[in-house]
Formats: structure tokens, C-alpha cells, sequence
């Protein structure tokens, strides 16, 4: 355990140099970039990823090939189902916790069919991916759907001294909390003790089935609340919204220091790696770069990782 937690802070230190140096590089090119009303962007931007990666890092943690390719699915039905939701009559009053809700369930599908069905975790959450995607789509015939309550519209675009009010409200408290479960509680011990061992943890009498479900359930929730973002930001449910956060979100969990076979890892790296990740963006976009670039860049970086990652494994072997 001494050992992860070394490695975790050297990835974290690694990371905060590279942040720093996509930061310097920029501003070099092109001074304007370092504006406070930047930096304000880069956290608009951030906050549907911070949330999605979240989920995604409880399920890589507790190890058993982890992993939710399902996310921007989730995202993108969630919004849609909520907005048809309010137009078959549902209180305003319970809009914030109907994409939540939605979310949860479409993670507990996950849930399901990895640990009752035992489908290996990235073919079946591939498949939901598209099920999900494609029923967003099909759904709304690629158009967006109106009807968000005017009074969560303020909420999605304002801000508090450059801060957007949902990344103070909903992102860092969420941050918090899974901080606080993973270091504080039995349940972060479990999630750790099944990504570093599981037959061991199954042994000891965790019930490692019942906690993955649950991770797939949270995940699912997470995405959920990053579509109550989309709904608040945007005004409007967007068929397509989570698209590529499946990849972006995996590669801040693995560019954050959690190990990519689970067990080692924490929030704090994860979320420096959304905002370098936004910021990459977002400074790729600043000097005209094609967006096309920008999933390819994100793609190399998680290569990287990956490679990085297995080095030790392979000398050890």
C-alpha cells in the first residue's frame, strides 16, 4: 500500500509539471490564452467530464477489467429521457433528480450484466454504449428537445467569481464525498482491497459482486448528473451531448494515476487530468486546430498512459 500511494504521488507530481508545461507552451503562443474569462471556459467545459470520470474511476479502482465504455451513452439518454419525462407531466419541482435517477438505472443495466450475467465488462458496457446512443438518437431523430424549466437555466450558465455554479454545487462535492468514501470509510478499503486483489478480497469475505454493481450504479448516476449539467447548460436535451466522453473520461482516469487493473489511485489526480485534458482542448481550439486533431491527441495521450502503465508490469514478468 506505501509503495501505491508513492506511485500515485509520482504520477500526480508528473502530471502537474506536464499541466503546467501545456500551459506555458500556449501562453507562449499565444499570450491571450492565460485571461481569467479563459479559465472560466476551461471549468464550463470541464464539469460534464469531471463527473463522468468520477464514475468511471470506481469502477477501474475495483480492479476485474473495469470499465464503463457506456458513459456518453448514458449521458446522451438521460437527458432525452428527461426532457420526455417533463412533457408526460412530471413535476418541475423533481426535473434536478429525474436525469440522476435515469442514470442510475441505466448503470445498475451495467451492473447487471457484469455481474449476474458475467459478460466481460468492456463488451458489455460497448453494447450499451450503442443501445443507449442509438435509442437517444432514434428517439428524437437527431433533433434536441426544448422544455427545461427556465428557472435551472440560470443555474447551468452562471457563475460565482468565475466559477460556474455547477461546478461549485454539483463537481466538487461529488469530489469530496468519493474522496472521503475511498479514504474514510470500509467501502473505499473494499473498492481498493478488490482492484489490488480480487480473489484474495473474495476471500476475506468482501462482496466484491455487490460492490462493483453498486460502482456501475454510481457511474451511471454521475453520468445522470452530467446530463443535468447538458439540460442546464444548454436549455435544450441533446441527442448526441455525450459524445467522445467515453474516451476522454477514461483517459483522465488513467492520465489521473489510477491504475488501469484497479487498486491504486485516487480523485484528486483524476480530476487535474479533466481540467488538462479541457485545457488541451480548449487551447487546440484557441489557435484553430480541427477538432478531429483534438480526439486524436486525447487518443495518443491515453496510448501513452497505457504504455506507461505496462512497463513495470512487463519487467516485473
Amino acid at each position: 500500500m506505501m509503495a501505491a500511494t508513492t506511485s500515485t504521488t509520482a504520477k500526480l507530481v508528473l502530471l502537474l509539471v506536464l499541466f503546467a508545461g501545456i500551459l506555458a507552451s500556449f501562453a507562449l503562443y499565444e499570450p491571450r490564452f492565460l485571461q481569467p474569462s479563459l479559465a472560466s471556459t476551461v471549468l464550463q467545459f470541464a464539469s460534464m467530464l469531471a463527473l463522468v470520470a468520477l464514475g468511471q474511476t470506481l469502477i477501474v479502482l475495483a480492479g476485474g477489467a473495469g470499465i464503463d465504455l457506456s458513459v456518453g451513452g448514458m449521458v446522451s439518454l438521460s437527458a432525452i429521457l428527461t426532457m420526455m419525462a417533463m412533457s408526460a407531466g412530471v413535476p418541475e419541482a423533481v426535473f434536478p433528480l429525474v436525469p440522476v435517477v435515469i442514470g442510475a438505472l441505466l448503470g445498475a443495466v451495467n451492473g447487471v450484466l457484469v455481474t449476474k450475467i458475467r459478460i466481460l465488462p468492456l463488451i458489455a458496457t460497448l453494447g450499451t454504449l450503442f443501445v443507449f446512443g442509438g435509442l437517444a438518437m432514434a428517439l428524437t431523430g437527431g433533433a434536441s428537445l426544448s422544455g427545461v424549466p427556465q428557472w435551472l437555466v440560470p443555474f447551468g450558465r452562471g457563475n460565482l467569481g468565475g466559477v460556474p455554479w455547477h461546478v461549485l454545487v454539483l463537481v466538487v462535492p461529488a469530489y469530496l464525498a468519493v474522496a472521503g468514501m475511498l479514504t474514510f470509510t470500509p467501502w473505499g478499503r473494499w473498492f481498493y482491497a478488490m482492484g489490488h486483489n480480487e480473489r484474495a478480497a473474495r476471500l476475506v469475505g468482501i462482496d466484491v459482486d455487490r460492490i462493483r454493481f453498486l460502482a456501475y450504479v454510481l457511474s451511471g448516476a454521475l453520468s445522470g448528473l452530467a446530463a443535468l449539467v447538458s439540460l442546464a447548460w444548454f436549455g435544450s436535451g441533446r441527442p448526441n451531448i455525450g459524445q467522445n466522453l467515453e474516451l476522454e473520461s477514461l483517459a483522465a482516469v488513467l492520465l489521473g494515476g489510477v491504475a488501469i487493473f484497479g487498486g491504486a489511485g485516487g480523485v484528486l489526480g483524476v480530476l487535474v487530468a479533466v481540467l488538462m485534458i479541457v485545457t488541451l482542448k480548449t487551447g487546440l481550439q484557441f489557435i484553430n486546430v480541427s477538432a478531429v486533431w483534438q480526439v486524436g491527441i486525447v487518443g495518443a495521450l491515453l496510448l501513452l498512459v497505457l504504455l506507461v502503465d505496462l512497463i513495470p508490469i512487463r519487467r516485473r514478468s
